[in-house]
């Protein structure tokens, strides 16, 4: 396991990176509503391979660096919202490089990880269904899209919704349902059988491709494409869930930690009514809430990244960190807008990009409610058990 220094070390030549060389792209014409284009990705990629950023939280001999040591690092590597685009530590790719290196075989790690890891491959994760369909949203339990084994290959349909980079993606991971419950197979993109009926306007804008509705008729996928065993979806999903939810923690935090440095700098040197605007109070207090919210989502993370070392699936906990600081974030970026008042609002500065990014934010990976909803459920349990 690598030691504190070379964590540290990885960290800064992240951080140096990103303000260096990736927050000069923050105002690139190819950051579009739908996302940065691919070009841009893979132009930011290759200074990021030249620089020995691409990837880090992934050593050279294929490790992964702890929950804790990865913190350290994709907090760095959010300071910028293309900073995890650029080092290849973004979403939905880094949660499921994870899953693929906890479940994959060898052959699929090869054929499908690996041009992930490598940064030369965008991935989707295909789970999430359309209200309209009833489909699978907050509640998994609810997934429409179905499979069946047809000789030696599973046919699939169903609609997907939501579906972050289907657009460009290179590997997909599909959830369908069979008789032996759900399941998750590997493919190739694009795929004939799997359309995009439309890419969602959303009030986000860091992912490539943006969040898309696609339709799957008919999809054949090899036996040899399913990701571990018929009807253990769910639990590979668990698998994936605690630490790709944690690591949105990580990135926006860095997001916000910068947003709060372009606040203090604007309060800072603006004058009103007489004075600096970090000398009125009503503007002071909130950059002090903002310091004292950073710290606290800081820790939550650091606590539930320690949990996960333990091995275990940290459910619970990372609920309780999703929460925290996906609120937190909301107050911080929202403080960070009203201190810099009508400048706030624009595009001059990223912040508007944060505030809009942090608020999507407390919905994906489960909304602050259901989560509350799971935890409340705990308690009831807990207290029960207590009883008996």
């Amino acid at each position: 396991m690598p030691d504190g220094d070379l964590i540290r070390e990885i960290a800064a030549r992240v951080e140096a990176f990103v303000r260096d060389v990736v927050v000069p792209y923050e105002r690139d014409p190819r950051c579009g509503t739908h996302g940065p284009s691919d070009a841009l990705v893979r132009e930011m990629r290759e200074k990021a391979r030249a620089a020995g950023v691409l990837t880090p939280h992934i050593l050279a001999d294929g490790s992964h660096l702890t929950q804790r040591e990865t913190a350290v690092v994709l907090i760095k590597s959010g300071l910028s919202p293309l900073g995890p685009l650029a080092c290849n530590t973004m979403a939905p790719d880094e949660g499921n490089m994870y899953l693929l290196g906890k479940v994959a075989s060898a052959e699929q790690k090869q054929r499908f990880l690996a041009p992930i890891q490598q940064g030369i491959a965008r991935s989707a994760f295909f789970m999430t269904e359309p209200a309209e369909d009833g489909g699978a949203g907050s509640d998994p339990s609810m997934m429409k899209t179905v499979c069946r084994l047809d000789g030696n290959h599973w046919v699939i349909n169903g609609r997907k919704a939501f579906i972050t980079g289907a657009d460009g993606a290179k590997v997909g991971i599909v959830m369908a349902k069979s008789d032996e419950g759900a399941c998750m197979f590997l493919v190739d993109l694009p795929d004939p059988a799997i359309r995009i009926e439309r890419i969602l306007d959303t009030i986000d804008s860091s992912m490539p491709g943006g969040h898309a509705v696609v339709t799957i008729d008919n999809l054949r996928v090899s036996a040899d494409q399913m990701l571990g065993a018929a009807g253990e979806g769910f639990k590979y999903a668990q698998v994936r869930l605690s630490p790709a939810r944690l690591s949105h923690c990580m990135r926006w935090l860095g997001a916000c930690i910068r947003a709060q440095e372009i606040a203090i700098a604007y309060a800072c040197k603006r004058e009103a009514f007489g004075k600096l605007l970090v000398d009125h109070e009503g503007v002071g207090f909130m950059l002090a809430d903002n310091m004292i919210a950073l710290k606290q989502a800081e820790l939550m993370i650091d606590w539930c990244a320690g949990v996960l070392d333990t091995g275990s699936l940290g459910t619970v906990e990372s609920s309780m960190a999703k929460v925290a600081v996906s609120e937190a974030l909301m107050r911080i970026a929202d403080n960070c807008v009203q201190v810099m008042g009508g400048t706030g609002v624009t595009g001059d500065t990223i912040v508007e990009q944060v505030f809009r990014e942090v608020r999507a934010f407390r919905i994906y990976d489960g909304p602050t409610e259901v989560h509350k909803w799971s935890l409340a459920k705990k308690i009831k349990r807990d207290r029960l058990k207590a009883q008996a």
